[in-house]
Parts: C-alpha cells; structure tokens; sequence
C-alpha cells in the first residue's frame, strides 16, 4: 500500500477472494449452501473463519434457518445455539424489546423465568434485559416460557440488528415533535433477523434534544417539525464515530426506502466483521459516494437493494419459535449425547449482590494440569471400545459431547472429510468444557477444531494446540464406527476420571481470588 500497489485481502486459505467477491459469488450462482461454495470456489475444508462468513452471506439472502443441518455446523457457538456464550460456557438469554417498550406480563414473565432458573438480569444499554448464566440444555424451555407473552428473539448472539433506542417522544415529552416510539418499533420490527457482516445498532430521537443518542448508531434518526433526519455510518465502542447526516425532513415511508438501500448496499460490499463507520470512510468516495449510490441511485441498484430487503422482511421467522416448536432442533441444545437427561456441573457460582456470576478466573496463565503426559505414562491394556452413540445421533461436519464416567470427551464426525475424531471436551487455555461446540476445519490439509471462547485451534490428530506453541495440548483418543454405531478407544472409568473428571478442572471459587483480592466463597452447581 505505502508503495501505491493495490493490496488484495482474502478471507483465509481456503478462499482466494474477499468478502464482497464471495457475496457476488453466491448472489449470481445462487448458491445455497457452504458446501457448493467451497467445491466450486474454495480448497480444503473450511475453518472457523469462512464457514461462519459464507454462512452469514447465505442467511443474508436466502434467510434459511441457521440451525438447519446443512447450516448448524458453520455458526460459531453463539448462532449455533442462539445465544451469546459467556465465560464458563454458560450462555444470555436476550429477547427482543423494541423501542424499550415492554408490556406488564411480559416483564413478570421475565421475573419468573429468573428466578425459575436462577438466572442473573441486567437492564441494558439498549433498553432491554438481559439474562445470564443459562445451561445450554434450559434454552429452549426458557424460550418456551418467553414465547408465551410474545418475546421473540433479540438476536443478541448474531451478527444482526440487535436494538433500535428511543426516547418517548411526542406521546409522552412536552419537547417531543414526532411519535419517536412508534417508529422506533416500526424499525425495529422491520429489520429484525437481518444477518449482516457486523452487529448493527440503531436509534430513534423524538426530537433535536437527541436523547435516544441517534447520531452514534450504525443508523439513526431524529424527529423534526415534517419528518425525521436520516443518520449513517456512527458507531461507538473502541474508537467512536459520529454518523453523517444522509437526509433531512424525510417522511417515514422515505426514511424507511432509504434505510433499506443503506443496509443492503453494506450486506453486499462490506468486509467480514465490518461496523458501518469504517466501511462508511473505506468506500471509494467515501460518505459522498455512499449518497449517491443510495439517494441519487448513481449505480442503478436501488430498485434491487429494496426489493431484497423486502425479501427478508417478508420471510423473517424468530428462530426461536422455530426451535420450541421443532423436537428435532431441540435435540441440538443436549449437554450429553449419550445421557440425554444429564446436565454439566461443571461452573461454579458466587454470591454478588444477592444475583449469581461465574467464580473468576484466574489471573494469568493457568498452571498446565498434566493431563497428555500422565495419559501417555498409563498402561492402556485394559482399554475397549465403548460405545458412545449412533453414527446418526451426530451433526456433519460437528461435534458432540458425550459422558464417560465423570469426564467430557468431544466427539467429532468429519463428514466432509469421511473421518471420525475424539479429544477430550475441556480446552485447556481456561478450563471451560466447550470443544465440542468449536468449528472444525482445515489448516492446511490438517484437521483442526477452533475453541469457541477465544479461537484457540487444536489438531484433532495430535491434539497440539496450533495457534499457540506454549499452550498445553488435549488429550486424544480412536474413534471405530461399525454397524452405525460409534465407539471410542477408553481405559477404564477410573482410571480416565483420574485425570479428566469434570470436578478436577472446573473453574471454582478456590481458584481465584476476586476482585477485592479476597477468596471467592461459592457452591459448585448446575446452571
């Protein structure tokens, strides 16, 4: 760049193109899975970092649901069981309030629904409540529950709209020119689900006194006298950056038009992983070209960019009502394959404010439990094939977790590959049982699965960590499928559970100190 050459950024190895040359890719073949992406265009077998992109593109346009069979495998942990994880391996449960604007039932729904499962609530920055600490295996029953006063999904763990803010506007304020609150849901509502290459956050002021903080959204508006000025392009976070002033005095139904073309154009141009603001100031141009790509129509698009949009408004679904209603998906939220009505108790909870949060980490690097080189010391002879499952109880190209004695192993089916892999369940960089729930793929030629925490990547052959010589490696162990049925290579229960029992790794209240520097006190329990 610095020399005036022209530099080219591809996803990853297994994509020679960007991200807005793949859009076009699946956009003008049309094509409806990853698995034709990556045969026509791609090599090896994908990773944690195309999978996720190409299926972000596909849900953009085709809106299929992201846990179908063909889907599920490419989501990271948090689409793959539609909610954000969090540290422990817990995970959010977030439903959608649009405007803020919640009605009294629902609020009581969600005060039951906490206490039900213990849940620890928090009122967010984007005026809706979030509720923490929820076992994997309890989403769908918690979603059911929420489902019956009409909570749909917030999207809080996709790359999607997540809130449209607003002030109470006209209906209530003595400054308010417009219905902020009104519109507010109209937005909302209109652009919920929508996948796009980053979060997306949007707000609506009843009036120039701006409390709804418009201007610092990926899209905003502000109420005047005749309509609503449009903003684009504002973000907070790390580096924050004010939005650009797109229209004025726009009616609702042209603010809307406008919106539409704005976020299409952004689904089909920007990079992977891209707020609006830094693709705003990329462009060609720059916030001029954007103005008049999208209210000028310089390109001749915008005819295209509405009715796409329009699309996706037309066929949205809450993923999860789709979920509670559907046995089958349900099956993909079970802690263990092959116990079913078991439950992990591996995170422990403290005390903090009369709420529950995980015991803390410990500062630094944890100390290396020993585990690989006290399994290669162990005499094996007594080692058999246990069965662990049907080779169809698991996803392709995925992972599940089975239960052995007291220990996690994941179980991977490498279908794209006609390979089967085992490693033990717990990642080592901070003792959370979730490789099983990572993405697997390819680093050149070698087959690998990505933790869903923090991206630490592990062979599945050798069970070296690959992304970081100085952390620990898992354990691996020999997988047989014969007559449909899957069995792994183990030595004894008490002999494995010596080593690996959940109870000898689990992050507790011992082991760290808190905030205050002072010993944590807490129970071990199930979320």
């Amino acid at each position: 760049e610095k020399a005036g050459k022209g530099v080219k950024t591809v996803l990853c190895e297994h994509f020679a193109f960007n991200r807005q040359e793949l859009v076009h890719i699946v956009r003008s073949e049309q094509h409806t899975s990853f698995k034709t992406v990556l045969a026509q265009h791609g090599k090896g077998n994908g990773c944690e970092i195309c999978k996720p992109a190409v299926a972000s593109i596909l849900a953009s346009y085709r809106n299929d649901m992201v846990l179908d069979s063909s889907m599920a495998t490419l989501q990271d942990s948090n689409d793959r069981f539609l909610a954000n994880i969090q540290r422990g391996g817990s995970y959010s449960v977030i439903p959608r309030v649009p405007a803020g604007e919640i009605l009294p039932d629902q609020l009581i729904k969600i005060g039951e629904v906490a206490k039900k499962y213990n849940l620890y609530t928090k009122i967010t920055g984007g005026q809706r409540i979030d509720l923490f600490g929820a076992h994997r295996q309890d989403l769908p029953k918690i979603w059911g529950e929420l489902g019956s006063v009409g909570l749909e999904s917030g999207h809080g763990y996709a790359k999607a709209l997540r809130t449209v803010k607003s002030c109470v506007g006209s209906t209530w304020c003595r400054y308010g020119v417009q219905d902020s609150v009104d519109f507010a849901v109209k937005i909302e509502t209109r652009y919920k689900g929508v996948r796009s290459p980053h979060k997306m956050k949007s707000a609506v002021s009843g009036c120039i006194r701006e409390c709804a903080e418009a201007q610092s959204k990926d899209f905003g508006y502000i109420a005047t006298e005749t309509g609503y000025t449009v903003f684009v392009g504002g973000n907070g976070g790390i580096k924050p950056e004010h939005a650009y002033l797109l229209a004025t005095d726009c009616s609702e139904e042209y603010a809307i038009q406008l919106t539409d073309r704005y976020l299409m154009f952004y689904i089909r141009t920007a990079d992977r992983l891209q707020r609006t603001a830094p693709w705003v100031r990329e462009l060609p141009g720059g916030f001029e070209y954007l103005k008049d790509v999208i209210v000028h129509d310089k390109l001749g698009i915008c005819e295209s960019l509405e009715k796409e949009m329009q699309f996706l408004v037309d066929t949205y679904k809450c993923e999860w009502k789709e979920v509670v209603d559907s046995p089958e998906l349900q099956k993909q939220f079970l802690d263990f394959q092959n116990v079913p009505d078991q439950q992990e108790d591996g995170i422990e909870f403290v005390s903090m404010r009369d709420q529950k949060r995980p015991a803390n980490w410990p500062k630094g690097k944890f100390e290396e439990s020993g585990i690989v080189g006290a399994y290669a010391g162990l005499d094996l002879s007594d080692a058999s094939w246990v069965k662990v499952g049907r080779e169809d109880d698991f996803p392709d190209d995925g992972g599940l977790t089975v239960l052995y004695g007291k220990s996690q192993l994941a179980v991977f089916h490498f279908t794209s590959r006609g390979e089967w892999y085992a490693t033990q369940n717990m990642c080592p960089h901070r003792r959370a049982f979730v490789l099983a729930r990572g993405i697997i793929g390819d680093a050149a030629g070698m087959p690998k699965v990505a933790c869903p925490l923090h991206k630490k990547n592990f062979s599945l052959e050798t069970g070296a960590c690959t992304t970081d010589e100085n952390e620990e490696s898992i354990l691996t162990f020999d997988v047989n499928v014969e007559d449909g049925n899957v069995y792994l290579k183990l030595p004894p229960e008490e002999i494995l559970d010596a080593l690996l029992a959940t109870e000898k790794h689990a992050i507790t209240s011992c082991t760290a100190e808190d905030v205050d520097g002072k010993t944590e006190e807490g129970q071990l329990i199930s979320v």
